[in-house]
């Protein structure tokens, strides 16, 4: 969501700096820190971070499970950079300090293995079920407790986020989400039966489940964003709207325009 409620207020920001380990990104950090003055991010009051996507997913991770989480401002040096701006060594106390808000509420993952062992994973993109052997996945899925789906036979399953719309789940065939769209995902991988059901949309406050049906012969394995945990029984996901991440953006990058805009991309 735009703009509403932000926390950033700060007339001269201090900046705290994280870097990915690839060549393009660490030779921005060298022109950065040539330009500017950076303290470490437990003293700063927002964060700018160099790379690509997949290390500010990371970051975002980090981010969540700090005491007093920071906004983040992105600056790509990756390759598709869909959450990050533009790089430019230059004015980024200016940029930082005029830049516009975006919240994001990540999903909570529960997951409960054959093992009895439960598992407590946020995900700010997807949560996605996967078969792990040659035999097709099938599942039952329940929303806020009702039984929807009583058999899916397929690849897997997942549960995306406005924010996560655009990856995984735009690839597997699901719908793109405005950030303001107070939906989840909810999109079949590869279905077999029903063959013709791709996805569902849900509200954002809904419990959503899925149950391995003979678990032990066709194993699943659950994955929040980059944690995965093996051999599944029992997944439940939710949004905790209790959180949320603040990502800044320059003014002129119309984050929420360039999610419209992917829908008309061939």
């Amino acid at each position: 969501m735009r703009g509403e409620n932000s926390l950033w207020v700060h007339a001269a920001p201090k900046l705290g700096l994280l870097v990915s380990n690839t060549p393009q990104a660490e030779d921005a950090a060298r022109e950065l820190r040539a330009a500017h003055r950076f303290v470490g991010v437990p003293e700063s009051d927002a964060v700018v971070v160099v790379g690509g996507d997949g290390f500010m997913l990371s970051v975002l991770h980090r981010v969540l499970t700090a005491e007093r989480p920071k906004p983040v401002f992105g600056m790509n040096r990756g390759t598709v950079g869909f959450l990050m701006n533009d790089y430019r060594a230059g004015d980024l106390e200016e940029r930082v300090r005029r830049a516009t808000s975006f919240f994001l509420s990540p999903l909570t993952m529960e997951a409960t293995t054959n093992g009895g062992e439960t598992i407590v994973s946020p995900a700010i993109n997807e949560v996605s079920l996967l078969r792990e052997t040659r035999q097709a996945a099938k599942i039952e899925i329940a929303i806020d407790g009702k039984v929807r789906l009583e058999e899916l036979s397929c690849d897997g399953a997942l549960v995306s986020t406005p924010a996560g719309s655009t990856a995984y789940n735009l690839s597997a065939g699901g719908p793109i989400l405005p950030l303001d769209a107070d939906l989840l995902a909810l999109t079949a991988l590869s279905p077999f039966r029903p063959r013709r059901w791709k996805g569902a949309l849900v509200k954002n406050n809904s419990t959503i489940e899925f149950r391995i049906l003979e678990s032990e012969r066709r194993p699943v394995s659950a994955v929040a964003d980059q944690v995965e945990v093996r051999d599944v029984a029992h997944v439940k996901i939710k949004s905790d709207l209790t959180r949320r991440l603040e990502l800044l953006f320059d003014p002129d990058y119309a984050l929420d325009d360039r999610i419209l805009m992917e829908q008309f991309i061939s």
